[in-house]
């Protein structure tokens, strides 16, 4: 079974993206790269070129590199078990994680670069915490026979980590509180007065803001987000677990941004909450990525090729939505936008400063 390292890192996605700004900072004092080229040997070799034995080459080789692979990661604790036990007991290789908020691991991988420390081998995480790992030259790009299944969005230009799942914002509702024929059936919707003093925003969602904004166009959707709030008030409130309990509580009538699983979950327990889903959607991807320096490189391979194939089955059963196109999943029929990774990086001085004036300044309790 996979082993867990505990973590003492607080978790907080917002953090993530706004921590970026202080990291990538210092990390331009360095005159040099963290991330050295990998030794040239035939293990990189396999697994950075294409072939049709490729699989039975890595098998071959992860047989001798000690039985374990090393992930750092994100994931949910509650979902390691279901998603690594099958890859476990296909390839015999341990699953060893140390699991912690997207910052954090970022974080430590980062640290562990600069000391020289090499112990990870795959990393798994939000699409912004994987740039920012790719920016520092952290990633080796590997030759996965999967890319070619992966939804738009999965897969960034430079190819070096590939999207897994796809967590889908949706608007939760009391039911209670609203009838289906009083729901918004677009963005703009939202304006009307009866949703005034209804709704609720998770503090972290900057990247859903983001989005919607520039689905819009930017200052249509800027001066949407003034009007929203300065009308009809947005009631800021933090974590996504808890925004959901005040639905189905009826605390908050509506939450403008939850996780699609979460109102399920309550639903199930019988919570007079559902969910409606504005389309276009925003949806974020979580990836992985093989880590230059890895110390266990063909089994980091065979990690990475499983979470993009076999394993999407396990996250369609968790409710995410998988990256990977011949997985089925009822949320395939969703139109929506994935958050741009390089934009939260790039602009993310910009986007801070709206998001704190429209959403955080102007949130009512």
């Amino acid at each position: 079974m996979y082993k867990t390292m505990k973590s003492s890192f607080s978790s907080g996605f917002l953090k993530s993206i706004f921590s970026l700004a202080l990291l990538s900072a210092s990390a331009l004092l360095l005159a040099q790269p963290l991330g050295n080229s990998p030794s040239v040997s035939p293990t990189w070799d396999v697994v950075k070129t294409p072939s049709s034995d490729r699989t039975q080459k890595l098998l071959s080789i992860a047989k001798t590199e000690g039985g374990s692979v090393y992930l750092y990661t994100s994931i949910a604790e509650r979902d390691l078990k279901i998603i690594f036990d099958p890859f476990e007991k296909k390839y015999g290789i341990k699953v060893i994680t140390w699991r912690a908020s997207g910052d954090s691991v970022m974080t430590r991988t980062i640290n562990e670069a600069r000391a020289k420390r090499y112990n990870v081998d795959v990393f798994h995480a939000g699409a912004v915490e994987l740039e920012a790992l790719s920016r520092e030259h952290l990633i080796q790009r590997v030759a996965s026979p999967h890319f070619a299944d992966l939804m738009e969005g999965s897969l960034p230009a430079h190819k070096e980590w590939a999207g897994t799942l796809f967590s889908l914002w949706v608007q939760a509702y009391n039911t209670q509180a609203f009838k289906e024929t009083e729901l918004p059936k677009a963005y703009t919707d939202l304006l009307d007065p009866r949703f005034k003093g209804k709704l609720g925003y998770e503090i972290e969602n900057v990247d859903w803001f983001v989005t919607v904004i520039k689905s819009m166009g930017e200052a249509k959707g800027i001066q949407f987000f003034r009007d929203l709030s300065k009308n009809n008030g947005i009631s800021v409130r933090k974590g996504h677990t808890n925004l959901t309990g005040m639905v189905a509580s009826g605390e908050v009538p509506m939450a403008l941004t939850v996780y699609n699983y979460m109102p399920e979950a309550f639903k199930k327990k019988g919570a007079p909450i559902d969910y409606v889903v504005i389309q276009p959607a925003v949806a974020r991807a979580n990836g992985v990525a093989v880590l230059k320096n890895a110390p266990h490189p063909a089994s980091a391979a065979l990690l990475m090729d499983y979470l993009l194939s076999e394993g999407q089955v396990a996250s369609s059963t968790l409710d995410y939505l998988p990256s990977n196109l011949k997985v089925p999943s009822p949320l395939r029929h969703i139109k929506m936008m994935v958050v741009d990774p390089s934009e939260s990086l790039d602009q993310r001085e910009k986007w801070k400063k709206l998001y704190d004036e429209i959403i955080l300044k102007g949130s009512r309790p």
